[in-house]
C-alpha cells in the first residue's frame, strides 16, 4: 500500500491537524512549504466566504499541496463544502460528524476525502460512502476526542477498511511515528507538536504553557454533554469539571467555555481560555521551525524502525 506522501504528493507522510482559530491559510501554507500537508481549519470560521479568503491566501503563499478541514458541526458547513470545490482544493479532512452527504460532489470534483474518525464503525460507513483514506484519531489528541486510544484504534480501523489509514493522536517524536507505521498506518497527522513551532500564530503565552506542561497536565471536559474536549488544566477547566460533577445544564456549561479558544489563541488568557492540547505536550520543550519538526518526526521514525529491525534479526 502507498505511503501518505505518495498519495498526497507531499515530501513527508505527515498531515497538519485542523486546529480551529490556529490553522489559517498562512499557517497551512507554512506547513506545506515545510514538507507536510498544510490544512486550513474551518472550526473557528463563522462566515463561509472567509474560508474562500483563507484558501486564496494559502494559494498565494505555496505551490505545494494543501487541504481544508471541514468541521461538520459548523452551521456554514454546506456552503463551505461548495467553496472547497469552487476554489479547486484537492484534499479535505473532516471532523465532528459524517461527511457522507458531501462526498459524491467532492469525488466528482476530484477531491481526496480523508475523514477523521474515533471508531471503526464510522470508518467502515465512510469508506462505503467513498472516502479515499481514514484518519484514525485516538483520545490522546487535543481538542475534540473520542474514547479509544491511538494504539487500540488504529489497528482496528486498519482491519475494518480496505483504504489507507493515517494515525493521529499522541504523536510528537520518532518513536511514536515508528509505532504508527508498525501498527500499519500509511502516515500520521499531528497537531499539538506544531503549537510549539516558530510559525504557529498562537499567543506566546499559549506556546509557553505547552512547553511547561507535564504528562498529566491535560484533562477532558464536556463528557457529560457528549462533546469531550481535551485541554490543559486551568481555572476554566476546573470550574467546568466541577459544574459537570454537579449536573449543570448545557447552558451553564456553555457559558463557561463561550469564546474560550479565542481567549487562549489571541489573548493569551491561560486561566480563562480553552487551551486545547494533546497528552504529548509534556514531551515538548522548545520552539522549533516547522521544517525541523517534520524532519525530526520523519527521520526519527525511520531510525527507530531501522534499529528495531536490526534488533529483531
Amino acid at each position: 500500500m502507498k505511503k501518505l506522501h505518495e498519495i498526497l504528493g507531499t515530501e513527508f507522510p505527515i498531515i497538519q491537524g485542523g486546529m480551529a482559530n490556529i490553522a489559517t491559510g498562512e499557517f497551512a501554507a507554512a506547513c506545506s512549504n515545510a514538507g507536510a500537508l498544510g490544512v486550513i481549519a474551518t472550526g473557528g470560521i463563522q462566515d463561509s466566504e472567509l474560508l474562500r479568503t483563507q484558501i486564496r491566501i494559502c494559494k498565494s503563499l505555496t505551490d505545494k499541496p494543501f487541504g481544508v478541514n471541514l468541521m461538520l458541526m459548523n452551521p456554514c458547513a454546506g456552503d463551505m463544502a461548495k467553496i472547497i470545490i469552487e476554489e479547486g482544493v484537492k484534499v479535505v479532512t473532516t471532523g465532528a460528524g459524517s461527511p457522507g452527504q458531501y462526498i459524491p460532489a467532492w469525488k466528482e470534483a476530484g477531491v481526496k476525502v480523508l475523514p477523521v474518525v474515533a471508531a471503526s464503525i464510522l470508518a467502515k460507513r465512510l469508506v462505503r460512502a467513498g472516502a479515499d483514506a481514514i484518519i484514525a484519531e485516538g483520545m490522546e489528541s487535543g481538542g475534540h476526542v473520542g474514547e479509544m486510544t491511538t494504539m487500540a484504534l488504529v489497528p482496528q480501523v486498519i482491519d475494518a477498511v480496505d483504504v489507507p489509514v493515517i494515525a493521529a493522536g499522541g504523536i510528537a517524536d520518532g518513536r511514536q511515528v515508528a509505532a504508527a507505521f508498525a501498527l500499519g498506518a500509511c502516515g500520521i497527522q499531528v497537531g499539538t507538536c506544531l503549537l510549539a513551532s516558530v510559525e504557529c500564530p498562537i499567543h506566546d503565552n499559549y506556546k509557553q504553557a505547552i512547553l511547561k506542561a507535564k504528562d498529566s497536565d491535560t484533562t477532558v471536559t464536556g463528557r457529560s454533554i457528549g462533546g469531550p474536549v481535551r485541554v490543559l488544566k486551568n481555572k476554566m477547566a476546573r470550574e467546568y469539571l466541577a459544574l459537570e460533577k454537579r449536573g449543570a445544564t448545557l447552558e451553564e456549561l456553555e457559558h463557561i467555555t463561550l469564546g474560550g479558544l479565542r481567549r487562549a489563541v489571541f489573548d493569551g488568557d491561560m486561566e480563562r481560555g480553552s487551551v486545547m492540547s494533546g497528552q504529548v505536550a509534556g514531551m515538548l520543550h522548545e520552539i522549533k521551525p516547522l521544517r525541523q519538526i517534520f524532519e525530526e518526526l520523519y527521520n526519527g521514525g525511520k531510525a527507530v524502525l531501522e534499529a528495531t529491525d536490526r534488533e529483531w534479526q
